[in-house]
């Protein structure tokens, strides 16, 4: 990753929330920590050379509390967090990034989470409690010894509810709850990718404003046509290949630019675009900036065009 702040933090606890789930509280070795709105997520630099983004649960001045979901397949990052942190350990942060933000609006919020989408929506919840606004937060889980944060979770009171897949008549219906909710209403969601896709099929209808979700990860890059890039400050041309992202070619050639979560969710190596057209794979970007293809994010989006003109 290049191109931003970095702050030193050391593990002060650890506390398994649920099975496979580990919180970690990060504080600053000296100094305070940038504030953190609720739904922002961090960069953690691991040890290992790896950068892993997390949702930030719980955020003071001098320390904050992340979740990791240790994923079966991972690629080294949740299996570190999970299993070699130790009290003591030294890592390194940048700054809040806030892709997912609490919307300007005084209506009803319904939150939705699965899994361990719930470490983003659990902070909105407590600053919709404390603001005094109309919400309900839906969590999804497989059973009910799946739920994280349980002090915290118990706090939220009876505008929590829990849907375990295991019992009979808890389900989650994305569908049936969004039909329930008044005109006005903002949806946030925050989980695996069937969630998702659902959530989006259940709100389609709905004016794009009101609706709000965070991906884990990006589309795939692979599968696309070859097409060609220019960059405008060097003059330099690059071929990207079908299965290639465009910050793998652009280091490879030895050019260098920002880039951290490589999944098209982070924004941090968001680029201006002088020619050509995007195809839009990030989750950061918002309808209305990909539909004018003035930036693209180039660790996933790739082109429409036969080729691109980036401000690099």
């Amino acid at each position: 990753m290049t191109g931003s702040t970095l702050f030193d933090v050391r593990v002060v606890a650890l506390r398994e929330e649920a099975p496979g789930v580990v919180s970690c509280e990060l504080r600053a070795v000296s100094g305070e920590l940038p504030p953190c709105p609720p739904g922002a997520h961090v960069d953690v630099h691991l040890p290992n050379g790896l950068v892993r983004q997390y949702s930030v649960v719980q955020a003071g001045t001098g320390s904050y509390h992340v979740g990791i979901k240790r994923d079966p397949e991972s690629r080294g990052g949740s299996a570190f967090m999970a299993e070699s942190l130790r009290i003591g350990s030294r890592l390194r942060l940048g700054a809040p990034r806030d892709n997912f933000p609490l919307a300007a609006s005084s209506g009803r919020v319904v939150l939705i989470a699965g899994g361990i989408g719930i470490t983003a929506l659990l902070p909105m919840a407590r600053s919709l409690e404390e603001s005094g606004r109309d919400w309900t937060l839906h969590y999804a889980v497989r059973t009910v010894e799946d739920v994280a944060f349980k002090p915290a979770i118990r706090d939220l009171g009876d505008r929590l509810r829990i849907h375990a897949s295991s019992a009979e008549g808890c389900r989650l219906s994305i569908a049936g709850i969004v039909e329930q909710q008044p005109a006005g209403t903002h949806f946030y969601c925050c989980g695996p990718a069937p969630m998702l896709d659902a959530f989006s099929k259940a709100t389609a209808s709905l004016p794009r404003e009101q609706v709000h979700l965070e991906r884990f990860g990006a589309e795939p890059t692979s599968g696309g046509q070859e097409f060609m890039v220019r960059l405008a400050r060097s003059g330099a041309t690059l071929p990207i290949g079908a299965d290639q992202t465009i910050i793998d070619a652009l280091l490879a050639a030895g050019h260098d630019a920002p880039y951290s979560c490589q999944q098209g969710i982070c924004g941090s190596c968001e680029v201006k675009v002088l020619e050509g057209r995007p195809d839009h794979r990030d989750d950061v970007l918002t309808a209305a900036e990909k539909a004018s293809n003035k930036t693209m994010m180039i660790c996933c989006s790739r082109a429409c065009s036969a080729e691109l003109v980036l401000d690099l």
